[in-house]
């Protein structure tokens, strides 16, 4: 279990977090929502171990983590840029973490995670030869095969569209499931967090203001500006799937005109 008690996070004058406290529950799917700037990735960060927190304590399964280093807390991290080495192969992206420790994972698991990711056809290209999904893939496969006791994911879907990021949403579930995975996510879509998450943490201004289910967030807010955001937040992305629906018609209608079959326009794989 992740426990974080009153963590405080301050740069100089500027609070970015006051006081988060919450419990995670082993294998389960924290997902954090909140408004550009209000401290998502620092947490992010300072549970990953890349950040210190001004005050308060990280424990995982009752060890105080606190004060320990990154590389010795045993937390991954997929980045949302990805991360990958352009000049490696994608199998040597993946076992890349692997050559300074090589018996965390053997070729029969790393194989297992690659055929789960459906990666076998991908694995000796080069980075510059992959589609947005299959890097995802790639930089999942190389995070997991270093077995960590936590998954951080940092916008793992922002540069995905359709149904590219719907598959890979479906193979973040299935992993996290198959492998009783916890799994800390930071996204800006509500219905990314509340379809994929167990728990849903919003921050505004710092400070908690909801931490519970997705059902009881949308159920219940906990006050206006819950309420507000998960509304305004959806609304967006209902006007982008309008704004989406209208230019695929428009582009079907001049494939139309141009003789073009409506097959050629699907989109590319994940």
């Amino acid at each position: 279990m992740l426990e974080l008690k009153n963590i405080t996070k301050s740069f100089g004058d500027t609070h970015v977090l006051n006081g988060i406290s919450l419990t995670l529950a082993d294998g389960q799917i924290m997902s954090i929502l909140g408004p550009s700037g209000g401290g998502k990735t620092t947490l992010l960060n300072i549970i990953l171990g890349i950040t210190d927190a001004t005050s308060g304590q990280i424990l995982y399964n009752g060890e105080d983590l606190t004060q320990v280093p990154m590389e010795k807390r045993g937390f991954n991290i997929v980045f949302q840029d990805y991360a990958l080495f352009p000049n490696l192969t994608a199998y040597e992206n993946i076992t890349y973490g692997l050559r300074n420790n090589p018996g965390i994972s053997s070729e029969a698991e790393i194989k297992e995670l690659i055929s789960l990711l459906g990666l076998e056809e991908h694995l000796s290209k080069r980075i510059d030869e992959l589609s947005g999904g299959q890097k995802q893939r790639v930089a999942l496969a190389r995070t997991l095969v270093m077995k960590p006791k936590l998954l951080l994911l940092d916008e793992p879907l922002s540069a995905l569209d359709g149904v590219i990021k719907e598959s890979i949403k479906a193979k973040i579930k299935q992993i996290v499931d198959q492998y009783k995975l916890t799994t800390i996510m930071v996204t800006h879509d509500p219905e990314e967090a509340c379809t994929m998450s167990d728990r849903v943490l919003i921050i505004n201004h710092g400070k908690i203001a909801q931490y519970d289910t997705p059902e009881n967030i949308i159920e219940h807010p906990a006050s206006d500006f819950v309420r507000k955001f998960i509304l305004h937040q959806l609304e967006v992305k209902r006007n982008n799937i309008y704004s989406l629906f209208s230019e695929a018609e428009a582009d079907s209608r001049a494939a139309a005109a141009n003789g073009v079959p409506a097959h050629a326009l699907a989109g590319q794989e994940a």
